[in-house]
C-alpha cells in the first residue's frame, strides 16, 4: 500500500510546473507517486474520479496554506534521500533536529528522512518538532509530518491513501480559493454594491456546503476567500451569483479571477489584469 499525492493548482497569475497525469518525475518513495492536477472549467472531483475510476474516500487535504513552489521544491528535495532505510538511525536523526546548532539545510533533509519511513517513532519525532519549530521550516516540517501521518495510515489500514494539497490549502473535504470580481464600471464598489455581494455570495455558497471566509474591497476590485467543497463546481457557483448581484445594475464583470495557489496582491491583480487584451480572457471557473 502506499500514498498517491495530488497537487493541484488552477492555471493562473501564478507560474506553476505543470505534470502529466500519471507522471512519476522524481522516483520519491517506492509506495508513492505524485500526480500534478492543473485545474481549468473541469470539476476537481471529475478530474480525480477519472484517474481512480471512482472517488476515493480515504483522501485527506492539506489544511494548511503553503506556498506551492515550495511543496515542489519538498517533492523534489525528498528524491535523494529516500533510498535508505534509515529506521535504526532515528535517535539519532531525533538528538540533531533538535539541536539548536544544527544547520537549518540539515535540518531539511533530517525532516525528509523521517518522513520517508513508516515508523511511529520517526512519527513521534516529526510531531514534537512541530509543538516549537524552527520558524524558518514550520512549512517544511508540516509537509513532512503530513507524509509520515499518511505513510503510516496506509500501512496500518492496509490501503491507498490520497493526499491532496493546493497553495490555500482547505478543510475537511473543501479547497480554499483566492477569487477576484471586476466592477464592469471601473468604479469602486458602493455602500449598496457591497452589501449586495456579500449577502449574495454568502447565500450561494452556503447553499452548495460552502463558506465565505474573507472580504475585501479595494479599488474597482472585489476579492473572496472562499472555502469549498471539492464535489461543488467552482464556476457555477460564482456565476449564479454574480449573475444575482448584476440584476441589480450589471456592475460586476461576469469573468472573474480565481486560484488556489495563493492570496493575490493588489499589484499582481493590476498586472494580471494589465495583461488581459480582451477581459473574455480572465480565468473564469
Amino acid at each position: 500500500m502506499g500514498v498517491l499525492y495530488v497537487l493541484c493548482s488552477h492555471e493562473s497569475p501564478i507560474n506553476l510546473r505543470q505534470i502529466k497525469y500519471h507522471e512519476k518525475p522524481w522516483g520519491i518513495h517506492e509506495s508513492e507517486i505524485l500526480i500534478c492536477i492543473p485545474m481549468d472549467d473541469e470539476n476537481l472531483y471529475e478530474r480525480i474520479q477519472g484517474i481512480f475510476g471512482h472517488f476515493p474516500g480515504n483522501l485527506s487535504i492539506l489544511e494548511e496554506q503553503i506556498d506551492i513552489e515550495l511543496q515542489m521544491e519538498y517533492f523534489e528535495f525528498s528524491r535523494d534521500f529516500k533510498k535508505s532505510n534509515i529506521s535504526e538511525n532515528i535517535p539519532a536523526i531525533r538528538n540533531d533536529l533538535y539541536n539548536d546548532g544544527h544547520s537549518l539545510a540539515g535540518k531539511k533533509k533530517l525532516l525528509v528522512q523521517l518522513a520517508s519511513v513508516e515508523e511511529v517513532e520517526a512519527y513521534r519525532t516529526i510531531e514534537k518538532y512541530l509543538d516549537k519549530p524552527d520558524a524558518e521550516l514550520r512549512d517544511w516540517a508540516i509537509l513532512a509530518f503530513q507524509e509520515s501521518r499518511m505513510l503510516l495510515q496506509s500501512k496500518l489500514l492496509d490501503e491507498n491513501q490520497v493526499f491532496i494539497s493546493t497553495g490555500l490549502g482547505g478543510k475537511g473535504f473543501k479547497l480554499r480559493y483566492f477569487v477576484v470580481l471586476v466592477n464592469n464600471f471601473d468604479k469602486t464598489y458602493d455602500t449598496f454594491q457591497q452589501k449586495l455581494i456579500k449577502d449574495e455570495f454568502e447565500f450561494f455558497l452556503k447553499k452548495h456546503d460552502a463558506e465565505l471566509e474573507q472580504l475585501s474591497f479595494r479599488e474597482s476590485y472585489c476579492s473572496l476567500l472562499a472555502i469549498v467543497p471539492i464535489n461543488a463546481s467552482i464556476r457555477d457557483i460564482f456565476k449564479s451569483a454574480i449573475a444575482e448581484c448584476n440584476e441589480y445594475g450589471d456592475f460586476i464583470k461576469p469573468n472573474f479571477i480565481v486560484t488556489n495557489v495563493k492570496k493575490l496582491s493588489i499589484e499582481e491583480i493590476r498586472e494580471f489584469l494589465r495583461k488581459q487584451e480582451d477581459p473574455g480572457n480572465f480565468r473564469s471557473q
